[in-house]
């Protein structure tokens, strides 16, 4: 049973099965332009990270895209194959566009690259306060790298490189919560 659970979490929970979300939470949400690849890449990943830590209850992890053109529709195939062959199941998953209600609902918006990252900062509406960020400066086995690249042109070795990316940043990133929790 603990195992089903803990798949539904790692995808984001199963209408009438998932945990009532708790009101303190820190949410995250991780963005890319699709949704497709990269973020729900990084929704995995980070809410594996946060499992392993004993985190999962204090932080919500969602992931949109900031345009809309593949709303809906599950992570690319070969995202979801290299995600799984590394132990992650977003298959569940399914992209949706940024929400102007996403700015106030979510602490952190972490952006896989400076366009995206331009794109949330440009439309940060008055009185918002969400951290927005990109994602790469929480990593440490990278330093200097500021991005994520997409994919979705490439072949398999980009999926890899950005699972590479993804996690030491995502690992970085729970360390940051941590510390700033007063828990390093």
């Amino acid at each position: 049973m603990i195992v089903k659970r803990m798949k539904q979490w790692l995808q984001g929970g199963v209408a009438g099965n998932a945990p009532a979300e708790d009101p303190q939470a820190t949410r995250v949400l991780m963005v890319c332009m699709g949704n497709i690849c990269r973020s729900p890449t990084a929704e995995g990943v980070l809410r594996a990270k946060l499992w392993h830590a004993g985190l999962q209850g204090r932080v919500v992890v969602d992931s949109a895209g900031t345009h809309g053109y593949h709303t809906g529709e599950a992570p690319d195939p070969r995202a979801i194959r290299h995600a799984a062959q590394r132990g992650y199941d977003i298959a569940g998953l399914h992209a949706r566009a940024v929400l102007p209600a996403d700015f106030g609902r979510f602490h952190w918006l972490l952006a896989m690259d400076e366009a995206n990252l331009a794109w949330l900062q440009k439309r940060l509406p008055a009185g918002a306060s969400p951290r927005i960020e990109l994602l790469m400066p929480h990593a440490r086995r990278h330093p200097g790298e500021q991005e994520v690249p997409d994919p979705y042109y490439g072949g398999p070795a980009g999926f890899e490189r950005v699972l590479d990316l993804v996690e030491d940043a995502c690992e970085g990133f729970v360390q940051r919560l941590q510390s700033e929790w007063g828990k390093a």
